[in-house]
């Protein structure tokens, strides 16, 4: 037996009793075709079978059914981002073009005029930080949606963690835990998240009535050997110190180092917490990291979903802060007393 032959557009015209340009008009909504012709048109699409060529559906609704994605650098941020918007365009049937700028506006212009060539229907710029990025949306006659680090227009759409809501999440649960001299140790001042990070803790500090211990944030590299040299001057300096909130996983698992070093018991004299739930050093760590999740698989989910509504027309401006959540492992427990 041979196969079976896929009914085409020219069977449901057939059927319907209308011309082929008219079959296609119904079966794709245009206003040109009256009511009850599309109805009989739809019904026979329905008996027969019928599924539209996704090719054809672009060339009649003007689309291509393809994104762009446009990211500064792939790296361990930016790729759950990726992802989680992969996953949205799958769903909604889109395919996908990446395209990685590595912070080069000459190779950004390039893969920008590639992805129009492609004839794409929108485009997802990701940064590599959550600092602002420059504008692109003015050039492009496609919408444009900014994922992870918000456009330097506040026009565009953007999504971006909620960096001071996660801080907060961290420094509320220290204090519930009975923890009352806490320190935070984060990244260099100019990165906007370390400001957030730090304006979100200073925040709740301030509503409890506490001071920060230490009295100033200790802004430094974003690494490991700086969460040591950090937790060395706070465990010498400020004998009361009960907990320390920091910036990143990376520091997070210093300040444990050091901590160990000097005979401090965590969580029991010492509660940590860290930021960015990077697996390698959050679940590593001795004892693994209490940390903040920025949810970056849903941020790029949220971006993906929204630019769907902007391709339709239906999209406003202004940045999303989405929420972060706490991931609670055996860095923090309650203080001991006594």
């Amino acid at each position: 037996m041979g196969r079976k032959r896929s009914v085409t557009i020219s069977d449901v015209a057939a059927g319907a009793g209308v011309s082929i340009a008219t079959a296609s008009k119904a079966l794709n909504g245009r206003e040109q075709v009256r009511a009850e012709t599309r109805a009989r048109v739809l019904q026979v699409a329905e008996e027969l079978g019928f599924q539209p060529n996704a090719l054809a559906r672009g060339l009649l609704s003007g689309r291509t059914q393809t994104a762009g994605l446009l990211t500064d650098g792939v790296d361990r941020f930016s790729l759950p981002v990726l992802l989680g918007a992969e996953d949205a365009f799958g769903a909604g049937q889109m395919s996908v073009l990446l395209c990685d700028g590595r912070g080069d506006s000459i190779r950004e212009q390039h893969y920008i005029r590639t992805l129009l060539a492609r004839r794409v229907d929108g485009l997802i710029v990701v940064a590599d930080s959550t600092d602002p990025r420059p504008s692109i949306t003015d050039d492009l006659p496609i919408p444009v949606v900014y994922a992870y680090g918000p456009s330097t227009d506040p026009a565009d759409v953007s999504f971006v963690p909620d960096d001071v809501g996660g801080a907060g999440l961290a420094v509320n649960h220290l204090l519930t835990l009975g923890r009352r001299h806490i320190a935070h140790v984060t990244g260099p001042v100019e990165y906007l998240a370390a400001r957030d990070r730090a304006a979100g803790m200073r925040a709740v500090l301030d509503e409890a009535g506490l001071p920060l211990a230490g009295g100033e944030v200790l802004h430094g590299a974003w690494s490991q050997r700086w969460g040591r040299q950090a937790a060395e001057l706070l465990l010498t300096t400020v004998p009361e110190l009960d907990a320390v909130f920091c910036g990143s996983d990376q520091i997070a698992y210093g300040v444990a180092e050091a901590a160990h070093e000097l005979g401090r018991r965590i969580p029991d004299d010492l509660a940590v917490i860290g930021y960015d739930n990077w697996d390698v050093f959050a679940t590593e760590a001795r004892p693994p990291l209490t940390t903040v999740d920025m949810n970056l698989e849903r941020l790029g989910r949220a971006a993906a979903q929204h630019l769907f509504t902007a391709i339709d027309g239906g999209a406003g401006g202004g940045v999303h802060r989405m929420p972060c959540r706490l991931v609670v492992r055996d860095s923090t427990a309650p203080r001991r007393t006594g």
